[in-house]
């Protein structure tokens, strides 16, 4: 959710600017953009497709999400040149470090997943039970690197409820700087100095 907001904010964002500061706006030069929907499958099958959603053994299915970050990783690194990339690039470090470092899943505590949508008391919570599309249900205690879990919530103000990470924080962050400093186009009314 986090970074769709960013999708769609940076990209007005870039036209604006670049319109304020007289150029035409040009979408970012993205190479190997074949990797996007190769890194996305993964999640796609383990995550958001219900008819496999539930029939991937359980290693198979931890392993998809880090699969999809390396892949993910592997994009942005290749097009790191580009503005905001370096912060994506962190996001997305931080992200693999903490589903790696608990079991492959993204970690929310009870008290954050009864925030939610549809979530129960936390004492009613059971616990290391997947939830939503990639999260696992954990105490904080026993939770590794609890700081990089899904721990903030949106703010009600929104009308939507969805837990996000630091990592989702910088990947928006770098997503919208992506977008919202395009390179520049060259200038077709601008005319070039004659050389005598």
């Amino acid at each position: 959710m986090i970074l769709l907001a960013a999708l769609v904010l940076g990209l007005p964002a870039g036209w604006g600017l670049a319109r304020w500061q007289g150029r035409q706006y040009r979408a970012p030069d993205l190479k190997y953009l074949w990797l996007i929907p190769a890194a996305f499958a993964p999640q796609l099958v383990v995550a958001y497709w219900p008819a496999t959603r539930e029939l991937l053994p359980p290693p198979a299915a931890a392993a998809a999400l880090p699969v999809s970050l390396v892949a993910f990783l592997a994009f942005v690194w290749l097009n790191r040149g580009l503005p905001g990339m370096p912060v994506l690039l962190v996001g997305l470090v931080l992200n693999l470090v903490v589903l790696a470092a608990n079991g492959g899943w993204m970690p929310i505590s009870p008290e954050t997943a009864s925030q939610l949508p549809g979530g129960s008391a936390p004492e009613a919570a059971v616990l290391e039970m997947r939830i939503g599309e990639k999260d696992i249900l954990l105490r904080p205690e026993d939770t590794r690197l609890e700081l990089l879990s899904d721990r903030f919530l949106l703010p009600d103000w929104i009308g939507y409820r969805a837990a996000f990470s630091l990592g989702d924080m910088f990947v928006a962050a770098g997503a919208f700087w992506l977008l919202a400093s395009p390179p520049r186009a060259p200038n077709p009314n601008r005319r070039e100095n004659a050389h005598i």
